[in-house]
């Protein structure tokens, strides 16, 4: 399996970014959601709850994605945002056929209503997007595109995880397989690319504020998972 360098997760402005967010930072990647992953202890009804607002936050991510290559100027940046936008239209699908094997179809997780966290989290990225430039929303959007492939690469590497007859095993091979730790090292790039052109240095506590904010939202992505909303489909 392609590996990304680890030294990719801690250097540069993302690197900065998590040191600053710090307990927040670690919250997330870290949540009792993840740890009753890796164990395949996690309830089945709170997987099923993530993954029909998982389904529903990805629509919105497409959306903030766009946005991001509209905002950008070059041709070189918009051809980088577009490949991370193609990604997650391509991930919808497989995101589609990995809910099916959990008994839930796109038409009825369409059908769902969002959960107050899938509302705050996703209207949060697209509101700093309209409101601020584009390295605003590149910032708002790196902690979960690069907090999951970090997320996933640990789970991947620690020996306590549980992969035999775990039902989560193919959730953690996704994120820590290949193909997306090279999506979220490009993603990281980019933040750094951009940063450098747009005076990040000078702006760095308003990233952070943003930066810190999302991961706190996604903390609670988590922990909707743990408590099931009660309109999510049943099998």
């Amino acid at each position: 399996m392609l590996a990304m360098n680890r030294t990719a997760f801690e250097h540069g402005l993302y690197g900065r970014l998590k040191q600053e967010a710090g307990h927040h930072w670690q919250a997330y990647i870290h949540h009792d959601f993840v740890r009753q992953l890796a164990a395949g202890t996690l309830p089945d009804g709170a997987f099923r709850c993530y993954l029909v607002q998982d389904y529903l936050f990805l629509i919105h991510f497409v959306r903030a994605y766009a946005l991001l290559a509209y905002k950008l100027r070059t041709l070189p940046e918009i051809r980088a945002a577009v490949v991370s936008l193609e990604a997650i239209v391509k991930e919808l699908p497989m995101h589609v056929a990995y809910c099916a094997q959990w008994g839930l179809r796109e038409e009825e997780m369409a059908k769902e209503p969002e959960a107050n966290e899938t509302l705050t989290y996703t209207r949060y990225v697209l509101d700093i997007g309209q409101s601020g430039d584009v390295l605003d929303l590149l910032v708002a959007l790196i902690p979960c595109v690069a907090g999951y492939a970090e997320i996933g690469q640990r789970l991947r590497d620690d020996p306590a995880t549980v992969l035999a007859s775990n039902p989560y095993a193919e959730w953690i091979q996704n994120y820590s397989d290949g193909d997306y730790l090279s999506g979220a090292r490009a993603a990281i790039d980019q933040l750094e690319r951009v940063g450098q052109a747009r005076g990040a240095e000078q702006r760095f506590d308003a990233l952070s504020a943003i930066f810190t904010t999302a991961t706190r939202l996604e903390s609670a992505f988590w922990q909707m998972g743990l408590t099931p909303h009660p309109t999510v489909i049943a099998v």
